[in-house]
Parts: C-alpha cells; sequence; structure tokens
C-alpha cells in the first residue's frame, strides 16, 4: 500500500477505534480520493490532526469535539497561511464526513468549524512576459537530447495551458496527427481528457524531441522521462513532477530569469499572453480544463499592465 496512504493508517486514536472503522479510514484515502496530490494532501492534515488531538489527551474518534477542531485551526492561523489552513480543514472535514456516512461518528466536528476569511481576485503563480518566456525557450541548448526534452516540456505547459501532472503523465501515443496537423491529448484532474491541436512553435520542439529520443516506435511509452545517468539516453521511467521543477529553476536561472518560477508559471504565462492577443475567457477556461471562469481569472495577469502604468505616475 502507498506509504502515503499507510503512514496515518493505524496509528493512536484509530488504533482505538473498531476494525470497521479502521478499515473505513483507509477506504477514504484508497478508494475515495483518486486524484494522488490530493490524496498526499489530505493524509498529511489528518495525520497533522489527529497526532494535535493525541497531545491534547483525546484517545477515541468519538471524543473529538468542534472545540478541537477550531483550537486546531486557530493554532495554525499563527504559522500558516489562510489557504493552507481551509485546505487542512477541508481534507477533515471530508474525513469526518466519510465516517459519519458509514456509521464509524454520530456526528461530524468539523462541520460547524469557519476556516479563516480569504478573498483572492489575483492568483500567486508567478507569470513570465512573453519576452521572457521566448528568451527561456531559444535559451534551452538543443544539440543534446535532454535539452529538447526540457525544451519540449516546457513549450507544452506554455502553449496548451497543461498542468504539470497532465504533461509528465503523458505517452508517447498522445502526440498523434489529425488534420495534417500535430495534437496533443492531456488527462486533466477529474479524469477529463483534453485535446488541443500544437502550436507552430510546440509542433517543432515536439517534433525535434520524439526524433532525436526514438520515440516514434514506442506508443505506450512515457513522452517526457528521465535520463539514465551517463548516458544521455532515456532511461524509460516517468519524469517526476519533483524533477520538472528543478529542471525549470536550473532553465531559469542559466536563461537570466530573475522571475521566481514554478511548474505552474508556464500555464499561466499561456493563458495571459492568450488572452492579451485577443481570446476569449471562456475559451482559456476550456483549453485550460477549468469548471469556471473564475479560477481561469486568476491566471489572468493583463492588469498587472495597467496597474505598472498607474504607479510610474507617481512623479517625485
Amino acid at each position: 500500500m502507498d506509504k502515503l496512504v499507510s503512514r496515518p493508517e493505524l496509528t493512536g486514536i484509530i488504533q482505538q477505534t473498531s476494525q470497521t472503522g479502521r478499515i473505513r479510514f483507509l477506504e477514504f484515502f484508497t478508494a475515495q480520493i483518486r486524484n494522488p496530490n490530493t490524496r498526499r494532501s489530505y493524509a498529511k492534515a489528518t495525520s497533522e490532526f489527529l497526532h494535535w488531538c493525541e497531545a491534547r489527551g483525546v484517545t477515541i474518534l468519538t471524543a473529538i469535539t468542534p472545540m478541537h477542531v477550531a483550537g486546531w485551526i486557530e493554532e495554525m492561523t499563527r504559522t500558516h497561511s489562510a489557504p493552507t489552513v481551509k485546505q487542512r480543514l477541508a481534507a477533515v472535514r471530508h474525513l469526518f464526513d466519510w465516517l459519519v456516512t458509514g456509521q464509524i461518528m454520530p456526528t461530524n466536528p468539523a462541520h460547524s468549524v469557519r476556516g479563516p476569511a480569504h478573498s483572492r481576485r489575483r492568483g500567486k503563480t508567478p507569470v513570465l512576459s512573453p519576452g521572457e518566456a521566448r528568451q527561456l525557450l531559444d535559451s534551452i541548448p538543443t544539440d543534446t537530447l535532454i535539452g529538447r526534452r526540457d525544451r519540449a516540456l516546457i513549450g507544452l505547459m506554455t502553449y496548451t495551458f497543461a498542468r504539470i501532472g497532465a504533461a509528465t503523465g503523458m505517452e508517447v501515443r498522445d502526440v498523434y496527427a489529425q488534420n495534417r496537423r500535430l495534437w496533443v491529448r492531456l488527462n486533466e484532474k477529474g479524469g477529463k481528457q483534453v485535446e488541443l491541436p500544437c502550436h507552430h512553435s510546440l509542433e517543432a520542439y515536439l517534433d525535434d524531441y520524439i526524433d532525436m529520443a526514438g520515440l516514434k516506435d514506442k506508443p505506450r511509452a512515457p513522452l517526457f522521462q528521465t535520463i539514465r545517468r551517463g548516458t544521455g539516453d532515456l532511461s524509460g521511467n516517468p519524469l517526476p513532477q519533483a524533477n520538472a521543477y528543478a529542471m525549470i529553476q536550473r532553465r531559469a536561472l542559466a536563461a537570466g530569469i530573475s522571475t521566481a518560477v514554478c511548474n505552474h508559471t508556464f500555464r499561466a504565462t499561456g493563458i495571459t499572453a492568450y488572452l492579451k492577443n485577443g481570446g476569449t475567457l471562456e475559451k482559456a477556461a476550456n483549453m485550460a480544463n477549468h469548471s469556471s471562469t473564475r479560477t481561469t481569472q486568476l491566471y489572468d495577469r493583463r492588469s498587472d499592465d495597467v496597474s505598472l502604468d498607474e504607479v510610474e505616475r507617481i512623479l517625485i
């Protein structure tokens, strides 16, 4: 069983519940939550909360009250940001909902607890200007396989608004020809599949990489793979998100980019560039696989230009 699931499974308070309760607890992480990132964050949050309760003398699930949850939230607000606190409260709330519907607990002690107020119309993801994005892509050397891989990955996220998980989860067969154009297939959050035609620059990046890597005859192989140490060849193993993040940091530093980039930067950069050039918010949301345009607006940084112009009016 996944270590991220087993870590909080049968320790402390959970050990004191019935076998049915222990199974129900495990089912929350194995059967109820399908997204591995959500599973990881929920396991961390619930484990921290249960250990917090144990440190305060709580020994069984049914002894947990709204005051315990409220105290934990109040303590976290001193050391964590509001979005982090709200996410962890949601994890605990969903866990207890699952235990209540399974008749392990009579009520949900987190249901009535309010998290910290938080509202944001502008996202925190760092965004590159079109010039910086072009500078980064052009700075990547293409005489090596790893260079072509990195350029193709960054280009994919920029031109398709793909999440890093969808990009690194692609297989070679997810790049295919249709109507004389290269298309990509992305398996995004919530089991949604997005199919998009490639921008001409992305088409060139992918063709160059696949040709040099010799992947055309390996449709089920991971598209973006790690490099075998000392050989410069593909390993056959998919590129982990942490490795992709480290690669992006190295490439940005080498290109002289001062913006603190992350995996999501290219998603936000692509959306902003698209909207600046006459794209619509509705189509951007569809391409980015957002269920609401309100989420897409968090990636829209066109207002940054207006804000900078206004600030420069302060002549002293």
